[in-house]
């Protein structure tokens, strides 16, 4: 039996699977749009999307102050969605992630945490996280639960420790040198450290996803687990560190939600797991396993926090901003199926 490799992730076109007993191979075409148009597709959105801001609230939009604001508050999400998006490459799902962003930063600013300072805070929210992926990754690979409904146990059980620990209430931090990194006197050439923080998550992911054999093997896994299998890689293996590494990111996130927030609340992180896997969709990533990209990931993140921006610039209800990302999400899904019937 022969198995070729095909270049590790979107860039690859399609995936070449093990020879069957009569001893040909089969291609099967990975779907989709190609990766640069998919990625120029993404910025032209968000370039309308600054020109509306631009002409709708000109002052308010363009000022340094919220374009700051924008790409903070696209970091803590943007840091998720990085690893959501190798998740759902693999074929899996993480609805657990907005819980565990939850936990982790009620966790690390309970006061006895606190009295570590900014170590004890950072080591806490990033422990919380992997412990969390553990659990989850054990469930999957080796426990052979649905990851629905694995990351769904986790999802209800996270939220539910996480309002045993605060009992409802804010904790606040007190932590100085935790607080000063959301100052303006912390940014490095105008850039708040969080952004910083996202943009070195993004090229790590980067690099582990096109550049690695983690990501060949994470896109193997989505594309045909069995051929994976057959192919000489450890699925549950790759599995369980799949959801360490979405656990890990989601300790990061929660340190940057509490740097963010200067308090943990048990409310934190709260549709976090919907905003990401929509993201990764309107990315390019491919629901059913097989395709991921992380710099589409990244883009449509930046064009779901930029809507949300405007909007609420512009005083419109929240239920509107979740009408339009609905059919965003929609429309991206459609496309997706359309491309698929068309390779």
């Amino acid at each position: 039996m022969t198995q070729s490799t095909t270049p590790a992730g979107h860039d690859a076109p399609a995936t070449t699977l093990p020879a069957p007993p009569g001893g040909k191979t089969t291609a099967r075409r990975s779907p989709g749009l190609r990766p640069d148009v998919r990625n120029l597709s993404l910025l032209g959105v968000l370039a309308a999307l600054i020109v509306v801001g631009g002409v709708t609230r000109p002052d308010e939009f363009l000022a340094a102050s919220n374009l700051q604001l924008v790409l903070t508050q696209a970091s803590v999400i943007g840091v998720v969605t990085v690893g959501m998006t190798f998740v759902i490459t693999s074929g899996g799902i993480d609805l657990s992630v907005g819980a565990i962003v939850a936990l982790a930063s009620v966790w690390a600013t309970t006061v006895a945490t606190q009295e570590y300072g900014f170590a004890g805070i950072l080591f806490t929210a990033v422990v919380v996280g992997l412990g969390c992926g553990l659990v989850n990754g054990l469930l999957v690979a080796y426990g052979r639960m649905v990851p629905f409904i694995a990351t769904l146990a986790m999802f209800a059980s996270a939220r539910g420790l996480a309002l045993q620990i605060t009992e409802g209430r804010t904790q606040i931090v007190t932590v100085g040198s935790v607080l000063d990194l959301g100052l303006p006197d912390s940014y490095v050439l105008g850039i708040p450290p969080l952004v910083l923080v996202f943009a070195a998550v993004t090229v790590v992911g980067w690099l582990l996803f096109n550049r690695t054999t983690f990501g060949r093997r994470t896109v193997a896994v989505g594309g045909n687990a069995e051929a994976a299998r057959l192919a000489g890689i450890d699925v549950r293996r790759q599995r369980l560190h799949l959801y360490l590494l979405s656990g890990l990111c989601c300790g990061i996130a929660a340190f940057l939600l509490i740097v963010l927030a200067g308090s943990g609340q048990n409310t934190n992180g709260n549709l976090y797991e919907l905003d990401a896997i929509a993201a990764a969709i309107i990315g390019g990533t491919l629901l059913s396993g097989g395709r991921g990209t992380i710099a589409g990931s990244v883009l449509g993140v930046l064009v779901f926090t930029t809507i949300t921006n405007i909007f609420a610039l512009n005083n419109l209800e929240s239920a509107v901003q979740q009408i339009a990302k609905g059919a965003i999400i929609v429309a991206a899904v459609l496309v997706q199926h359309r491309a698929a019937r068309d390779a």
